[in-house]
């Protein structure tokens, strides 16, 4: 088994809930995408992106449910989805059923409830998260069981733009000022444009719906993809880069 650098969430998920977050080394891609691309979809060379999840394959019971990310809401269950259906976010009730979300700036939210009865994963790039993908990640969870309720719901942050680099315009600010005006917080002067704190959005609309069970990067850690250039791809940072993934299942 190749030894990839992965991230073990550090949280206090059941035991049969398991998740993986992968990092930019440890695989075969070359140049921009080096070294551990997982995206069919950014110009990578094929083999060496199938190559790639071949090497991540051995850590995983099935293959993951790919899906096509168009930075909306859209949440299917992963047990019935088709060929990379369009959608940012996955849930599911079954066994060996592995969520995943690919990102390399956006933030990866990975969802379980304390029974370990149901697990999702979430993309959420800015348009998502001021859309509500959260929120609809969340709904979807709660309508699949009756004991599936927000307190006994726990999140896990994945690496993404940390709050000192991702610089937006007035117009992003003032769109998630619209949804909530709390989000007025999450962002602070810098020249003409301001900086977005994406993790405190995304602790905004939790606690708002009754979740604050949260754990993860820039809560306990730091995982700001911009930065730290050694592990983590930034599409901010480069342009043209690969992706990573943060993966979810229920096991035995």
């Amino acid at each position: 088994m190749s030894q990839l650098n992965l991230i073990q969430p550090n949280w206090p998920a059941p035991a049969n809930v398991k998740a993986l977050q992968t990092t930019r080394q440890g695989g075969v891609s070359q140049g921009p995408y080096s070294s551990l691309n997982l995206a069919e979809h950014v110009n990578d060379d094929a083999i060496a992106v199938a190559h790639n999840r071949q090497l991540l394959s051995p850590y995983l019971p099935s293959e993951p449910v790919w899906v096509n990310q168009v930075h909306g809401i859209e949440v299917i269950d992963a047990a019935k989805s088709g060929c990379l259906d369009d959608a940012d976010g996955s849930f599911t009730t079954q066994k060996s059923v592995v969520c995943v979300t690919m990102t390399a700036d956006c933030l990866p939210v990975l969802l379980c409830d304390n029974a370990g009865a149901v697990v999702a994963a979430v993309h959420a790039g800015w348009r998502g998260l001021c859309d509500g993908v959260i929120e609809a990640a969340i709904h979807k969870m709660l309508m699949q069981s009756n004991t599936v309720l927000p307190s006994n719901i726990l999140v896990w942050l994945g690496p993404a733009i940390g709050p000192n680099t991702f610089e937006v315009g007035a117009e992003v600010r003032e769109q998630f000022m619209q949804k909530d005006s709390q989000a007025e917080s999450a962002f602070k002067p810098h020249a003409d444009k301001w900086l977005c704190d994406i993790y405190t959005i995304a602790k905004q609309r939790l606690n708002n719906l009754g979740v604050t069970q949260i754990y993860g990067s820039s809560i306990n850690e730091d995982f700001c993809t911009y930065t730290d250039e050694a592990r983590f791809f930034s599409f901010r940072r480069d342009n043209l880069t690969g992706r990573m993934a943060s993966l979810i299942w229920l096991s035995d």
